[in-house]
């Protein structure tokens, strides 16, 4: 279970030019040239980029963690990125937002539904793991309730280079943070959190770009491995990663927000297919993230899923699909079907 000895040129720790770190391989980010590009596709766009009206409501039975799964292996999905991982006997809650993917509470990027659990009544935490800034990662209310709520008190905040600095602001205690370059990694209890590369960028405003790091996460206990992606372009890194591992049970892999014009930092799901393949060359489940929640870009809500489906089917990925808020064992194929029975 343990990792390999496979040589690499990619995985290292990351370089600062200028005070900004920067991406594994070279990355266009773009900026003002980019929102000349996109705009007018905005204001001409057709596409339901929204449910017609609020989907659920959804519930997460709480009771439920009262019990160990049976697999070693649950997951409840929360929508978009956030997910609670309980793997092997531990806890881990990933890119919790509870609130608009915004810097406001009366603006911006709004659930396509209500949270499905209030965050004072979920389990005990024993790891809460950001993988970068950007608001659809890290809600600052959600952060600011958890440090002083009593199902993480005590738990390990884990996240990349910089970001540290954001979650004291939001009242996490400094001695409870853990900050990761990449290729660091951190034990909690029988658990090991590691970072690893990806292209991406971070930020929270017009002048902080790439001033924190962000990464994605291998996450592994005794007896189960998971790969959570968090945001990344397609980048040949995914082989290496893989190549220092025995493979995975899950990979968390994101399908939504995607355009062409800023395919170097998101996959969407023809990319997340390839990052795939590469990384689970001999089975396991790919599930698919980052969608379903906020509207981020120009495509109708459900596409990244239809389209996801469209190309596991052609190429034979098992994807894991369970519904928003159901605590569900990762031991199976699963499609849910929610979204079809939206408008």
């Amino acid at each position: 279970m343990g990792a390999s000895n496979a040589a690499v040129s990619y995985l290292k720790r990351a370089e600062k030019q200028g005070g900004k770190f920067l991406n594994p391989v070279p990355t266009d980010v773009g900026g003002v040239r980019i929102v000349f590009k996109v705009l007018p596709q905005y204001v001409n766009n057709r596409a339901q980029v929204e449910p017609k009206r609020p989907l659920g409501p959804f519930t997460t039975d709480a009771s439920v963690y009262t019990t160990e799964p049976k697999s070693g292996l649950r997951v409840t999905w929360f929508g978009h990125s956030a997910s609670l991982i309980e793997i092997d006997g531990m806890r881990v809650l990933v890119d919790p937002v509870w609130e608009r993917a915004s810097p406001f509470s009366f603006m911006g990027p709004k659930r396509f539904f209500e949270p499905t659990i209030a965050l004072d009544a979920l389990p005990k935490i024993d790891v809460v793991l950001i993988s970068h800034d950007h608001y659809d990662h890290l809600g600052a209310e959600t952060v600011r309730q958890l440090a002083k709520g009593t199902a993480t008190a005590g738990a390990r905040g884990v996240t990349s280079l910089g970001v540290g600095k954001r979650l004291r602001g939001f009242g996490v205690p400094t001695e409870r943070i853990t900050q990761l370059d990449w290729t660091e990694s951190v034990e909690v209890g029988g658990l090991k959190v590691t970072s690893w590369p990806a292209r991406h960028f971070s930020g929270r405003g017009l002048f902080d770009r790439f001033k924190t790091l962000w990464g994605s996460f291998v996450i592994e206990g005794p007896r189960h491995r998971v790969y959570f992606g968090a945001d990344s372009g397609w980048w040949e890194g995914y082989g290496e990663i893989a190549a220092q591992y025995d493979g995975f049970d899950l990979a968390m892999l994101e399908i939504g927000a995607f355009h062409p014009l800023w395919d170097s930092i998101h996959l969407g799901p023809d990319n997340a297919a390839k990052a795939f393949e590469v990384m689970s060359p001999r089975g396991g489940l790919m599930m698919p993230i980052h969608w379903g929640l906020f509207n981020l870009a120009l495509h109708a809500w459900k596409q990244p899923v239809e389209r996801m489906l469209e190309v596991a089917d052609e190429k034979g990925i098992k994807l894991w699909l369970p519904e928003p808020g159901a605590p569900t064992d990762v031991v199976a194929e699963l499609r849910s079907g929610w979204w079809e029975r939206a408008e």
